[in-house]
Formats: C-alpha cells, sequence, structure tokens
C-alpha cells in the first residue's frame, strides 16, 4: 500500500509538472526568481539603442526597454512605437463600454471596492434593468460592450450571465466578459450564447505576494486565475484581453510578467486576438493604499515597450486614467479605448445606482471622446465585429 501511495504521489508531481509546461506557469517559472535588480543595474545606453534598432526583439531587450536606463529613450521608443502600430493597426481607436451587472462578491481582495467585507450597497440587475442599462448606452453609439459582475457564482451564475448576453444582443454587436474564472466548457457555453470577447486581470504576477492581497474567497487561487486566459482561448474566444493592476507590486516587472504572458497566448493561439491592459489603482471603498507608485512616465513606458516586443498585440486604456493622459497617448500604441464609463451598477439608467467598483477619471461623454479622437487625425471605430 505505501508503495502504491510513492507511486501515486511520483506520477501526480509528474503530471503537475507536465501541466507546467502545458501552460504559462511554465514560462513564469522560468523567471520567478530573475534578479531583476541585478539585471536592470547592468543594462546600459548601448543595449537599449541596439533593441530599438532591431527589427524584432527577444525577451531580454523587451525587459531592457522596461529598465531605468530607457527612461532617456522614451522619445525614440514612442517614434517606433507610433510606426508599429499605424503599420499593423492603421490609425484608428476602437470604442467600448464597461456594464456593471452585479457587485456581489465572495472574495476579500484588499485593493478592491467590492470586497466581501467591504459595507457598500449591493445590487444586481433584473433582466428588465440589464435592457434599460442597454438601451442607454447603445443611444451613445456604441456598439462592443464589456460586461462585469463581482465573483460570486451564487448571485452570478453562467446561467444569469447568458440570459443577460441574449437580451444585450439585441443591442450590440460584440459581447465581452469580465468575470470570476471558468472552465472551458463554461466559456464555450458563453460563446455559443454570443460572447465573442474575454477580459481578465491577474492582478499580480508575483506569486508570494498574491495571497497577501487575496486574503480569502475563490479568487486566492493562483494557478486557476492566471490559467484562465488560456481556458477561453481554447474555447474559441475571438478576443482574449490580460493584465496586471499596476501599483500592487513593482511595475517594471509586473508588466514584464503581463507581456510574457501576451506572448505566450499570442504564439500558442494565433487565431485568437489577443491584448493588454495597464490598469492603476484607482481610490475604492475600503481606501487600500497601494505600496508602490506608478507615475504617468511609467505607464507611458510601460505601453511604449510592449508595443515594440509586440507589434500586434491590442492595448486597452480606460477610464482609469485621466483626459489630458488619454489625449497624449493616442497615436503612442492605444489600440482601444473605453468611454462613457460607469463601474456601478445601474450606473446608466438607474437614479439608485451602486457604489462603483473604483472611482472614473476620465468622465468624458462617448460624444466627447469620438471628437477627441477625430482631432488627432484618427478615427473612432464603434463596430468592427459582427455575430453571425
Amino acid at each position: 500500500m505505501e508503495m502504491v501511495t510513492e507511486l501515486y504521489i511520483e506520477l501526480q508531481y509528474i503530471n503537475y509538472e507536465e501541466v507546467w509546461h502545458m501552460s504559462f506557469y511554465g514560462k513564469y517559472m522560468e523567471y520567478r526568481g530573475f534578479d531583476f535588480d541585478g539585471f536592470f543595474n547592468g543594462v546600459k545606453d548601448l543595449d537599449i539603442q541596439k533593441a530599438l534598432n532591431k527589427e524584432c526583439i527577444d525577451e531580454m531587450d523587451y525587459l531592457a526597454l522596461l529598465s531605468p536606463v530607457a527612461e532617456k529613450c522614451l522619445e525614440q521608443m514612442a517614434v517606433k512605437a507610433q510606426q508599429l502600430t499605424f503599420w499593423n493597426f492603421g490609425k484608428v481607436i476602437f470604442l467600448f463600454t464597461p456594464l456593471y451587472l452585479s457587485n456581489y462578491c465572495t472574495n476579500k481582495c484588499v485593493y478592491c471596492g467590492f470586497n466581501v467585507t467591504n459595507d457598500i450597497k449591493r445590487s444586481k440587475l433584473t433582466l428588465a434593468e440589464v435592457e434599460q442599462e442597454a438601451e442607454a448606452i447603445s443611444r451613445t453609439g456604441i456598439r462592443h460592450i464589456l460586461i462585469l459582475t463581482g465573483e460570486s457564482r451564487k448571485e452570478s451564475p453562467v446561467s444569469y450571465i447568458k440570459e443577460c448576453v441574449y437580451v444585450l444582443k439585441k443591442y450590440f454587436s460584440s459581447i465581452s466578459i469580465e468575470v470570476y474564472p471558468l472552465e472551458e466548457q463554461e466559456y464555450a457555453e458563453l460563446v455559443k450564447a454570443g460572447v465573442d470577447g474575454f477580459t481578465m486581470f491577474q492582478e499580480v504576477y508575483n506569486e508570494e505576494l498574491y495571497p497577501q492581497l487575496h486574503m480569502g474567497g475563490p479568487k486566492s487561487n493562483y494557478c486557476y486565475r492566471l490559467d484562465a486566459p488560456e481556458r477561453a482561448c481554447r474555447a474559441y474566444m475571438r478576443t482574449v484581453n490580460i493584465g496586471s493592476l499596476l501599483g500592487l507590486d513593482e511595475w517594471r516587472r509586473e508588466s514584464f510578467f503581463t507581456g510574457l504572458h501576451a506572448d505566450y497566448l499570442q504564439g500558442n493561439y494565433p487565431d485568437i486576438e489577443i491584448s493588454v491592459s495597464f490598469p492603476r489603482i484607482r481610490p475604492s471603498a475600503g481606501c487600500f493604499k497601494p505600496k508602490y507608485q506608478v507615475t504617468d512616465k511609467n505607464l507611458v513606458q510601460a505601453m511604449l515597450a510592449l508595443r515594440i516586443f509586440m507589434p500586434r498585440v491590442g492595448i486597452t486604456l480606460s477610464t482609469r486614467e485621466n483626459a489630458k493622459l488619454r489625449d497624449n497617448l493616442i497615436g503612442l500604441g492605444v489600440t482601444k479605448m473605453s468611454a462613457g464609463s460607469s463601474t456601478a451598477v445601474g450606473g446608466y439608467s438607474n437614479k439608485n445606482k451602486s457604489e462603483g467598483q473604483f472611482d472614473i477619471s476620465d468622465e468624458r461623454s462617448v460624444e466627447e471622446i469620438k471628437q477627441l479622437i477625430r482631432s488627432k487625425g484618427y478615427q473612432p471605430v464603434f463596430k468592427d465585429w459582427q455575430q453571425i
């Protein structure tokens, strides 16, 4: 019996090793103990110039472009990033709006306004209210929508999300989800129902720090969340968007792992449109204070470095960022922007809306964003996809 038990444990270990090599976690493990500070201290000006002169850069070039030394070359990086974006995407900015269906949550994420321990008004849209919200958003011209829920399977089961999708299909040509991690079969069910896009932030890639920020609830399972984007790819989502929440850990390392993750997905699922978001922590219920500060300059460097590393990746910029910064980032790598956003349940049509997940910074209307994009010589795109 003891021999059988030992053999079972050995087989389990082998299978787990195989899983590592079959998922992004294997790539993460290659750099988990990497001496980032030592690497950055060794980067020279010549290393940055060599990277910028290459047609395609590798992982170490990408990391060099994230280094403090590269800050002196942001203008050169911006020129190259602008060229690459134009060649691969043209002069267009895709617009979408987020729609919160529910803010019930079972997690204890210390940085999130939806934290189950926060004393906030909890609510969930009825299907009639979903239709009211859809009508209000669609009147702005938006045809791409991102639906979000708190992480509660009880309050927002897959069946409820599907029912909402059936309502929303009447108003929008593209429906993306940002919900709790699902099984591959569940993602496939939602694709069949009409969902074509997926967004999920790992929040923080630092596996040692992760449990300190996620004190309880299903989100505390690091690897299950890490592998969710790949499950969505296998379920044939048309678009998959990932990112880390900047401010939870040192931004250069987190940006590097985000880029590696996006590169892994793009390399293994070439038919899926991969994109990356760079959200920074915003004020919310709970009054969490981030340990790490991420300046506008830091954010710009992260975006430029990613564009040079991955010329074909989409880059999303949300209304977390202020209007002036968003204006200036058009043309420097961004391909998609949210507009007219609310992070509250019922935020578009209900006067008794709930408290938002976090504070919006750019509160301009969809029309104002549209005019801004045109003033920059770009074309706002409301619809680039239609379910058949």
